[in-house]
């Protein structure tokens, strides 16, 4: 028995991480407390896809515990012991809003839970893959420093730079920048997943997302831009565009390319390694284009406001470089553009929302 132990198991890329290990022959572990219904009120629970998880993942586990917690953490660790050949770790607290309303909480979670984690790695299954969802943000907001030219629909970075054409890569400074609260407790936790690695030899990763997306997010205001988006689409609820006259852009990957970028590093891991994950060149979008596509698919006009203040530390343009995770990995290549991942999320939320069950 190869047991795989996932953090966040009822979220967006838990979940997903769930039914791809599952199906490939490992035993999953589900550790998830719903807190993301604390963060962003009840619309935003992880309870559906848990009970989905249970319902449909042969074998599957499930702990409702606290990640913060290092006594149940030590307890679920030790149980598994002989088994776990991979830990994905991606609970979170996802936003930016939000840690400033409670650092503590925040760095608790996104930090001090992680260094748990490891150490529990460490202790009872050290051989084990450690595979870490991290952010982007841990660059702070370096990225506005590049040289960006304004088009019509969207912020650019100018030609002759040469992230011009796949994007920022791993090579960027994470130093001297605002990160946001969320950011720099999300970068604690990068180091220490790389620190474990180069310190105590383990297979340590870290996948620094864009925005992390798909049919199964449970989106919130705060969090979950494009699953929100749609949602705002669907029912005509209003919707605040933040600063930069709607032109940021950024790179939006589905959940399953990613998933499945887990399961390559998993097959042939390396010891304390980082990879930009997003959409890169492939799949992207500024606020207005993803406004734009979303009215054509659901038919309507869109109904948004426009506000100047845009929220702090926040990317005026960002596309990642793969070809880092690509070069290692030669045979994984994403699989979804942005109108694709749109009209899924779509489909999925007129499905959802025209079922005599939505109630239940």
């Amino acid at each position: 028995m190869s047991v795989c132990i996932i953090t966040g198991s009822g979220g967006l890329i838990g979940g997903e991480t769930a039914g791809f290990f599952s199906a490939k022959g490992l035993d999953i572990v589900g550790i998830d407390n719903d807190m993301r219904s604390y963060f962003f009120g009840p619309q935003a629970s992880t309870q559906w896809c848990i009970k989905k998880l249970q319902n449909t993942v042969p074998g599957y586990t499930h702990f409702s515990d606290d990640i913060r917690d290092e006594v149940a953490m030590n307890k679920i660790f030790s149980r598994y012991a002989d088994n776990i050949s991979v830990v994905v770790h991606t609970a979170a607290q996802p936003s930016h809003d939000w840690a400033a309303r409670e650092p503590l909480t925040d760095f608790n979670i996104n930090a001090r839970a992680t260094l748990i984690l490891l150490e529990a790695t460490r202790t009872y299954c050290p051989n084990a893959a450690f595979i870490y969802t991290s952010t982007n943000k841990v660059y702070g907001d370096t990225p506005n420093d590049l040289p960006l030219v304004e088009k019509e629909t969207r912020f650019e970075i100018e030609r002759s730079h040469p992230w011009f054409e796949n994007g920022i890569d791993e090579s960027m400074s994470i130093d001297a920048s605002t990160h946001s609260v969320f950011g720099a407790s999300k970068a604690a936790a990068d180091i220490m997943v790389q620190e474990y690695g180069k310190y105590f030899g383990l297979k340590t990763v870290c996948f620094r997302g864009g925005c992390l997306t798909g049919s199964g997010h449970s989106g919130a205001e705060l969090h979950g831009f494009l699953a929100y988006l749609v949602k705002c689409g669907i029912s005509g609820t209003p919707y605040t565009v933040l600063g930069y006259k709607g032109k940021q852009v950024r790179d939006n990957i589905h959940s399953s390319d990613l998933v499945r970028m887990f399961w390559h590093y998993f097959k042939d891991p390396t010891v304390g390694e980082v990879y930009n994950a997003g959409g890169g060149r492939f799949s992207n979008c500024s606020m207005i284009e993803a406004i734009a596509i979303c009215e054509k698919i659901t038919g309507r006009t869109f109904n948004y406001t426009y506000s100047d203040h845009n929220r702090v530390g926040d990317h005026i343009w960002w596309i990642s470089d793969t070809s880092k995770f690509q070069t290692r990995y030669p045979n994984w290549k994403h699989t979804y553009g942005i109108k694709m991942i749109i009209q899924e999320i779509y489909d999925n939320q007129r499905s959802y929302t025209s079922s005599p069950h939505i109630n239940d």
